[in-house]
């Protein structure tokens, strides 16, 4: 753990936001747009070394930053995390569930221990942690939860069906949260990223195809869209025009078309 170095002509009011996968990414964006709106921020990760860079930057942004590292594919990791923070004598104000696996390939090749560690951090830590930070926050009558789903959450994905199952399960999950909370103070947004340049690709071991590379976002661009939807109240925030019309017609179309054509946009034995 380190410290959080909070400038000394800072007020010390600011809100605290817990970001999941915050080293690269979608998550290091929003740290960075969270800090930019008034947070402070506790940045979690596998990777130290990226995460202390982070922090130095956030820093110079104007926000205190205190670095707790957690591999959430490890069964309790999720609440060693939450222990962690509230040792650190931080109240957590949001909660940013972004940390996610992916791999590219038919579910019988990809290796079991693969499938379980996708299913641990994207279902299982991200439950985990929305269930020790929830009722807190509901008994301030404050607080945010940010999901963070993908436009894969819509429908099923053929070559990517586990991820894509935990992304509907992580929509599904957040939608029904939201609605059991309405009224509590504390909000709950589903954000729905589509294909984004960052690592993910690379580390689930697939490669874009020339449509996504098209359609792909900066996650920059993410980030501030997902703020965008969380100032404003929205339950789900799908990133980008073309990702609305992407989930529109996934939603709108039968599945004996949109299932197949998924299956051939993320074939990875395309030339």
């Amino acid at each position: 753990m380190q410290s959080n170095n909070r400038p000394a002509d800072r007020p010390v009011s600011r809100p605290w936001a817990l970001v999941t996968g915050a080293s690269s990414g979608i998550g290091a964006a929003l740290t960075r747009e969270l800090a930019r709106h008034g947070y402070d921020l506790v940045l979690s990760a596998r990777r130290k070394a990226p995460l202390e860079e982070l922090a130095a930057e956030l820093r110079r942004l104007g926000a205190a930053a205190t670095i707790i590292s957690a591999d959430l594919s490890q069964p309790g990791a999720a609440a060693a995390l939450v222990r962690d923070t509230g040792a650190a004598g931080i109240e957590v104000d949001m909660l940013v569930a972004n940390a996610g696996l992916g791999a590219f390939g038919r579910f019988d090749q990809i290796e079991p221990l693969r499938n379980a560690e996708i299913m641990q951090v994207n279902i299982v830590a991200l439950t985990e942690l929305t269930r020790l930070l929830l009722p807190p926050m509901l008994a301030r009558r404050r607080g945010t939860v940010v999901l963070v789903a993908s436009t894969a959450s819509f429908l099923p994905c053929p070559n990517m069906a586990v991820y894509a199952a935990t992304k509907a399960y992580v929509r599904s999950f957040g939608e029904a949260l939201a609605q059991e909370v309405k009224g509590s103070g504390v909000a709950v947004n589903v954000l729905c990223p589509g294909a984004t340049a960052t690592e993910f690709f690379d580390v689930a071991g697939g490669r874009l195809s020339p449509i996504q590379m098209r359609r792909l976002m900066n996650a920059s661009t993410v980030a501030r869209l997902g703020y965008r939807g969380i100032a404003r109240g929205e339950r789900v925030t799908i990133a980008g025009l073309a990702n609305r019309i992407l989930a529109f017609a996934t939603v709108h179309l039968p599945h004996f078309v949109t299932v197949p054509a998924t299956q051939r946009l993320l074939a990875q034995d395309r030339p």
